[in-house]
């Protein structure tokens, strides 16, 4: 009886893990077509039948990275690297995880992770390139963040030298407006107002006269002008 019930798990896991296999295959189609949709269901029907799979997580994961879904992705490759470090796929995983990391921008982790791979395959020339430039744009941010940091200091000095110096323009405009003041007194006091010009009677009738000529001269004009434009449109309409 247990040599029964023995044979029977054995044919059950055996089909489970023929049928994860199939679901992993089909994933593998779906990816070298780019149907990265099609793909994730796969892996994910496989990893439901074993969840310990790394083959499965890895294919996965690569997946989710090319849709864009780093945080996922991420959670499925973080092993820790003494207990993977023997595993076939340790380079690849510890190398996709570096991927990942310059998609966030996270130049640490990237460092980190290209380092682990390196440690497990010396040679891996793209591995050097992307741990190259990975500390590259490390350096970059750190030097980026302590230049902000003396930057904000002098801008905190420059901003208080120019309300110092705007103190003392104020306080040179102040002298300057109560000087210009006292200036206009002085000027004022020493100069007499000036007095209306009285005229006489008959020179007040004279500037009438005049003015009153200048107004018959100008109305005679105006009047000229109006018959001249009557006449033309006269005789633009008659034509």
């Amino acid at each position: 009886m247990k040599k029964l019930i023995l044979i029977i798990l054995l044919s059950l896991c055996g089909t489970m893990c023929f049928a994860q296999r199939a679901d992993l295959r089909k994933g593998n189609r779906h990816f070298a077509k780019e149907e990265y949709a099609e793909a994730d269901i796969s892996y994910r029907k496989g990893l439901l039948k074993d969840s310990t799979d790394m083959a499965a997580k890895y294919n996965l994961a690569n997946t989710l990275y090319r849709e864009g879904n780093y945080d996922e992705a991420k959670k499925l490759l973080t092993y820790d690297y003494e207990a993977i470090k023997d595993n076939p796929l340790a380079p690849q995983i510890f190398f996709n995880l570096g991927n990942i990391a310059i998609a966030q921008e996270d130049w640490n982790a990237a460092v980190e992770a290209y380092s682990k791979c390196l440690m497990l395959t010396p040679d891996d020339i793209q591995a050097k390139e992307n741990y190259t430039y990975a500390r590259y744009h490390l350096q970059n941010q750190d030097q980026n963040q302590n230049g902000d940091g003396e930057n904000n200091q002098d801008q905190d000095n420059q901003d208080q030298n120019q309300d110092q110096n705007k103190d003392n323009q104020d306080k040179d405009q102040q002298d300057q407006n109560q000087n210009q003041d006292q200036q206009n007194q002085n000027k004022g006091q020493g100069q007499q107002k000036p007095q209306p010009v009285e005229l006489s009677p008959q020179q007040a009738q004279q500037l009438l006269q005049a003015i009153q000529e200048k107004e018959r001269e100008t109305q005679d004009k105006v009047d000229k002008e109006k018959a001249a434009a009557l006449q033309s449109k006269q005789k633009e309409k008659n034509w």
